[in-house]
């Protein structure tokens, strides 16, 4: 197993099979790339097939033990199904999507060898979800996380990013979790300095302080060094518990102390942390040696936190700290 210079071990990879999606979601950075996103038809840059399964072969040997799926929009590849038959067996399979193709394809996917399920929900109103992600797809979303459940694909992980448009839906989202066995909830803090509307943001301490009050148990998650918040709902609180966790990784060098994963970019770049693009080294037509030497050069120059990374200038604009990338020159 690879580990950093600052002792953490690399046990997952986050790979990106597209930049495509069929949402324009208002907060999307693209896996840290920014709005590139192009046509909806397959684009040559995109990874083939057998680049994909190259890379976490190579990376199985290093002991990676689990792998995510994102985009874009993953499930628009159609030869997913396929990526995941040919995923090293010693990995947990999971995915991130918006939803909106698992009702014809959950079953295929978890034939396949798919493991879990992230899918994306911002709001529980039609409209409000339509402003946030410029689609009107929100009953399929619906359909696809009944699908995913079908599927057995349980729990079904929802997905909020929390910022000025969606923050009043939390206590809304918190008790649909409660309320529905085989449902748990992220909470994605806004991460302003990849989407450029610092505006938009709110202070993620209020909704931490707010679910320690709501929850009837706080769990601490040691892999991520993270709270999880168990709460009841409100009407039947004997019916269950529905577990919200959050995503807080702004200001946060704690977050990024734990973070044990390195990102593939649709396009074949290994890069090693999501807040950098200065890294990035393209696996192109590689052999598995030189895979191996360029996923040891990543891991290798992995900084500790990107908090102090990126830095905000006089402006209130996100820029890259020079003194610190300096100070880690040589290690």
């Amino acid at each position: 197993m690879l580990t950093d210079e600052f002792g953490r071990e690399v046990t997952g990879v986050r790979v990106s099979l597209t930049d495509r999606c069929n949402f324009d979601c208002v907060y999307c950075h693209n896996e840290g790339l920014g709005d590139t996103r192009g046509p909806m038809d397959p684009q040559d840059d995109e990874m083939e097939t057998d680049d994909v399964v190259r890379f976490l072969e190579v990376a199985a040997e290093f002991d990676v033990d689990a792998v995510k799926f994102t985009g874009g929009e993953p499930m628009l590849r159609q030869d997913l199904a396929e990526i995941i038959e040919r995923t090293p067996a010693q990995m947990e399979v999971s995915l991130t999507t918006n939803g909106t193709f698992l009702p014809d394809r959950a079953d295929e996917l978890v034939d396949a060898g798919l493991d879990r399920v992230n899918v994306s929900q911002d709001a529980l109103d039609p409209e409000d979800f339509a402003a946030v992600t410029q689609s009107g797809a929100y009953e399929r979303v619906l359909e696809g996380v009944e699908a995913a459940l079908d599927a057995g694909l349980d729990p079904v992980k929802l997905n909020m990013v929390v910022f000025e448009q969606t923050a009043g839906y939390v206590p809304e989202m918190v008790d649909h979790v409660a309320r529905n066995d085989g449902l748990q909830l992220q909470l994605i803090e806004y991460m302003p300095e990849l989407t450029g509307r610092p505006e938009w943001n709110i202070d993620i301490q209020r909704v931490h302080d707010w679910l320690a009050e709501q929850a009837v148990e706080i769990e601490h998650r040691e892999m991520h060094d993270r709270k999880r918040y168990w709460v009841s709902h409100d009407e039947a609180p004997e019916s269950g518990r529905g577990m919200v966790e959050i995503v807080d990784p702004v200001e946060n060098p704690t977050f990024c102390a734990n973070c044990h994963r390195v990102r593939v970019t649709h396009e074949g770049y290994l890069k090693g942390c999501l807040n950098r693009n200065d890294d990035l080294r393209s696996m192109g037509e590689m052999t598995k040696p030189e895979i191996r030497e360029t996923f040891r050069e990543t891991v290798a120059n992995r900084v500790p936190y990107y908090g102090e990374y990126m830095v905000q200038n006089g402006d209130g604009e996100w820029e890259v700290n020079d003194e610190y990338i300096e100070g880690y020159a040589g290690i």
